[in-house]
């Protein structure tokens, strides 16, 4: 195949809706040494995506960006300096293209896909040779677009400074893509399980995937003493806190002493800083947040990629399609929706 010198691509003008998206092309700029171009499969979208393209998203954005972080595609060109790839390798981009291992860094936060820099949603990209990992065998462009953000970030949470093992209790809010995969390494770490959402249909299906207990949060508003009862009182080692400020102060409520909450989403609210715990959040969870439990934000690097690559390996029934889409916008759906640039 020919390499390409345009390349078609959504841009975002101006936040507000789908409607805002623009679709232009552009001159593919010239390779750099350490570079590979990439011919983009499958594009998968994000909540993150979704806050984007509202004007919703906290965080600054590169002007007129090109937008979504999760790609999935195959290499066409390589630079002179790039080692250990071939053309037509079958490759996802790191959700952050510097962010290779350790804790963030200001230049590694700069460098998040679809928001401070340009994104995924093209037919051709050019991506440093560091961010790239090899996508397993047995998995679609379409399944292996979904990793990057949302896989990624649950393993992160899950097997970050203290792993999930068999025996522990996992708290896991919602059904969307990072709270079903997360639920999925768990139960396979032998863990028991909680699932919280509005849906009784989503919980049946989070249920078959192996979770233990089931909490409505709509029938259940209290959720947090429901947790405690379930766990005899002691609380949860392990939430996946996706909620945000929405939900923080149930959370630190629900987590046993030593236990761990990562701070993942804002699907409940966007800012809290944890000197703004409501006032009704018992004394004793405050002292838990300050001083028993490690709350940990998660951004996930690209060594942890590679290592969700090699246990996908053998992880081959893995349900990576089944989440619950709320993209309300694009109307009620299950599942992952999927752009294919041609």
């Amino acid at each position: 195949m020919a390499i390409p010198t345009t390349t078609r691509e959504y841009h975002l003008p101006n936040p507000g809706g789908l409607k805002s998206l623009v679709l232009e092309e552009n001159p593919v700029r010239m390779r750099k040494s350490s570079e590979v171009l990439v011919k983009v499969h499958a594009v998968s979208l994000q909540f993150r995506d979704l806050l984007i393209n509202r004007g919703l998203y906290p965080m600054a954005l590169k002007e007129n960006v090109v937008v979504c972080s999760d790609m999935a595609g195959e290499i066409l060109g390589i630079g002179d300096d790039v080692k250990g790839w071939n053309i037509g390798d079958r490759i996802c981009s790191n959700f952050a293209i510097e962010h290779l291992s350790g804790n963030i860094s200001t230049k590694t936060f700069h460098s998040a896909l679809g928001g401070p820099i340009d994104g995924v949603l093209t037919e051709y990209k050019l991506v440093p040779a560091h961010s790239l990992v090899r996508i397993p065998a047995h998995l679609s462009y379409e399944e292996a677009s979904t990793l990057p953000c949302a896989a990624l970030t649950a393993y992160s949470a899950l097997f970050g400074p203290v792993p999930v093992k068999g025996g522990d209790t996992v708290l896991i809010q919602g059904t969307g893509g990072v709270s079903i995969f997360a639920l999925q390494f768990a139960v396979a770490c032998g863990a028991t399980v909680i699932v919280t959402s509005s849906s009784d249909v989503k919980l049946q299906v989070a249920s078959q995937l192996g979770a233990k207990h089931l909490i409505n949060y709509m029938t259940t508003p209290d959720w947090e003493q429901e947790v405690l009862r379930l766990t005899d009182g002691r609380g949860v080692d392990h939430i996946i806190e996706v909620g945000g400020a929405g939900t923080l102060a149930k959370s630190v409520t629900a987590v046993a002493y030593g236990g761990w909450i990562s701070v993942i989403g804002v699907v409940a609210g966007v800012r809290l800083a944890l000197w703004e715990l409501p006032h009704n959040v018992p004394y004793e969870a405050k002292t838990r947040l300050y001083e028993e439990f490690l709350a940990s934000w998660v951004s996930p690097a690209r060594v942890c990629f590679e290592r969700i690559a090699e246990v996908l390996l053998e992880f081959v029934n893995l349900k990576i399609t089944a989440h619950f889409g709320r993209f309300q916008a694009l109307e009620q759906h299950f599942g992952y929706v999927f752009s294919h640039p041609r």
